[in-house]
């Protein structure tokens, strides 16, 4: 399993156009490693089962057990997915470039949630307030 630093870093990046399949897959395995470090974090093992045919699914259920405010990232999981299968099931419509960069924010919004929530106790009511969260970090560092 990457960094969360590692992870980011992949939500940064311009998804390549050219090999829009594989940079669908690995936002997708990305998204997945963000639940993990979240599961991870409370002390479980992350599942391998599926929820609708996605990983992503299952780690979600599996990281909202007892804890509500997880809820909140739900559709953005079930977003990835939507983009996923947009990507997948039609490589070659036009709109494929627009599909991975959709892909590519969702994802990246679902990284702010969960790495918010790992730094701060009861982060997560409101999916945009991780904010606050990297406003006071970016500022700390030297």
């Amino acid at each position: 399993m990457r960094t969360l630093a590692e992870l980011e870093s992949v939500f940064d990046e311009a998804p390549a156009t050219a090999e829009s399949l594989g940079a669908a897959e690995d936002l997708l395995r990305a998204s997945e490693e963000v639940i993990e470090h979240w599961v991870v974090a409370r002390g479980e093992v992350p599942t391998e089962e599926t929820r609708e045919g996605f990983r992503l699914l299952a780690l979600h259920r599996q990281g909202a057990k007892g804890e509500p405010s997880f809820n909140a990232c739900r559709e953005t999981c079930r977003e990835v997915v939507y983009h996923y299968n947009l990507i997948t099931m039609q490589p070659e419509h036009s709109d494929i470039t627009d599909r991975l960069y959709m892909m590519g924010l969702v994802s990246k919004h679902l990284y702010l949630f969960i790495s918010g929530k790992l730094q701060v106790a009861g982060l997560g009511e409101f999916c945009c307030s991780s904010k606050p969260i990297r406003t006071a970090t970016e500022s700390q560092q030297p």
